[in-house]
């Protein structure tokens, strides 16, 4: 593991990341934040290598029938195994909660807006949308949440980067979508349709809006290079959320939603699980000191848990 890397020059490093444009957006802020942290670093030796995965290649099926989260990291982590790329640049929220054995996220980067943004040419809302609209989602999450406000809604499978999704609106494959508002803010998409979502009508998805960087956890140096570029309180609400999430063994295949805000010394966290009709609804809030999250998150997992089972 890392023998190719141990032979690259000390200066020079390789960022891998998925190809949409706003994978390599994001990969390319770590780069401009790792340049102006370091001096020695410059874009004539940091690398972007693009790399496909299988949940880019397969488009036409829900991520809950093609295996969950994992499809979006698993060759990007082997490439990190071999040592063919020094990190990997991920939207959190892609991220299985548990990674594979000598590999880490070693770095979080300020969270982005956390809202979901609705998108439509006939409505400014959800609730707004005429009786039996068609709403285009790949998200459970989002499906179960809308269909628990308007289960009159026709929901039909949407996946694709944001570009592919808002042609499919254009195209008037559905009468609404959702997106991500960080996803549309890192691209810079000024679109007179989007409509940011008060969280208190559709709950975000766990670590929406955060980045990470995962490394080989052996790499002590990069966790040093890496340091600067760390937003403490982005990590400790991440960290709750996704102690939540792996209470209730979340992947793509269930409707689970999470939020944490710090004031103060307090990390305040919200989960909230569903059945995919959107029927049975299950929401917990609770708080506890900001420096312990996972175990915020744990017993609220737990709560949720056996509200739900």
């Amino acid at each position: 593991m890392q023998d190719q890397a141990k032979n690259r020059p000390h200066n020079h490093l390789i960022i891998g990341t998925r190809g949409s444009n706003l994978a390599l957006a994001q990969a390319l802020e770590v780069r401009d934040l790792l340049i102006g942290h370091h001096p020695h670093l410059n874009i004539n030796n940091i690398e972007i290598r693009v790399m496909s995965t299988r949940g880019d290649r397969v488009q036409d099926r829900n991520l809950s029938e093609i295996g969950g989260k994992g499809l979006f990291t698993e060759e990007i982590e082997e490439a990190l195994y071999k040592g063919d790329i020094d990190i990997a640049v991920h939207s959190l929220k892609d991220m299985p909660t548990k990674l594979p054995d000598g590999l880490e996220l070693a770095c979080y980067l300020e969270r982005e807006d956390v809202r979901d943004a609705f998108l439509s040419d006939k409505a400014q809302c959800l609730s707004d949308l005429p009786k039996g609209a068609i709403l285009g989602t790949s998200s459970l999450r989002r499906k179960a949440q809308a269909l628990a406000l308007r289960p009159d809604l026709k929901i039909v499978n949407f996946r694709g980067n944001v570009q592919t999704r808002l042609k499919k609106l254009d195209d008037g494959v559905a009468d609404a979508t959702f997106l991500a508002m960080a996803g549309l803010n890192r691209l810079a998409i000024e679109d007179q349709r989007i409509n940011p979502v008060n969280v208190k009508d559709i709950l975000p998805a766990v670590a929406q809006g955060a980045i990470t960087i995962e490394i080989a956890s052996e790499n002590e140096k990069l966790k040093e290079l890496l340091y600067p570029l760390n937003h403490s309180e982005t990590e400790l609400r991440v960290r709750a959320e996704r102690s939540m999430l792996d209470i209730l063994d979340g992947s793509c295949r269930t409707p689970i939603a999470g939020l944490a805000a710090i004031d103060g010394n307090i990390l305040t966290l919200k989960g909230r699980v569903l059945d995919e009709d959107g029927h049975n609804d299950f929401s917990y809030t609770l708080s506890g000191n900001k420096n312990d999250p996972e175990a915020i998150g744990r017993e609220l997992g737990q709560r949720l848990k056996c509200a739900s089972s």
